[in-house]
């Protein structure tokens, strides 16, 4: 019926597409693997299951909620509607203080315990790097 140039032909379109459909599968569950959430306190009151997945939640640190041990730092994180305690093992990014904006990456314990595995320090948008303060000085 058809011709063996029409046979291979097929074949190598067959092969392209499944390769194609593979390569695309695998790539979206790689990606599924590495998505981190964003979440607010109040968000994580709302919700009605706790999962095991890595999340970020985001919001200011509570004034006169630092405390340091000798290596774990506990806080809380607030959006001024809700909060969540954290706790924390590691180096703190120097932009890390009371009343400053903060995200904390790790794992939720339960609806008022955090556990985080990196601190993230948000600046404000008047932030300048010092050198380039410098650089706009010397013009």
């Amino acid at each position: 019926m058809f011709g063996r140039k029409v046979k291979l032909r097929i074949l190598f379109i067959s092969l392209a597409f499944i390769t194609l459909i593979l390569t695309i599968f695998l790539i979206l569950k790689s990606l599924e693997e590495n998505v981190v959430y964003f979440q607010s306190p109040s968000e994580i009151r709302e919700i009605t299951e706790l999962s095991k997945k890595k999340i970020r939640i985001g919001g200011m640190v509570k004034k006169n909620s630092i405390s340091m041990n000798t290596n774990q730092v506990n806080f809380i994180i607030t959006d001024f509607k809700n909060e969540i305690n954290v706790s924390y093992m590691g180096v703190l990014p120097n932009l890390f203080e009371e009343e400053k904006g903060v995200v904390a990456e790790g794992y939720l314990k339960d609806r008022n315990f955090f556990s985080a595995t990196k601190i993230l320090a948000k600046h404000d948008e008047n932030y300048m790097p010092p050198e380039v303060k410098e650089a706009l000085k010397e013009k």
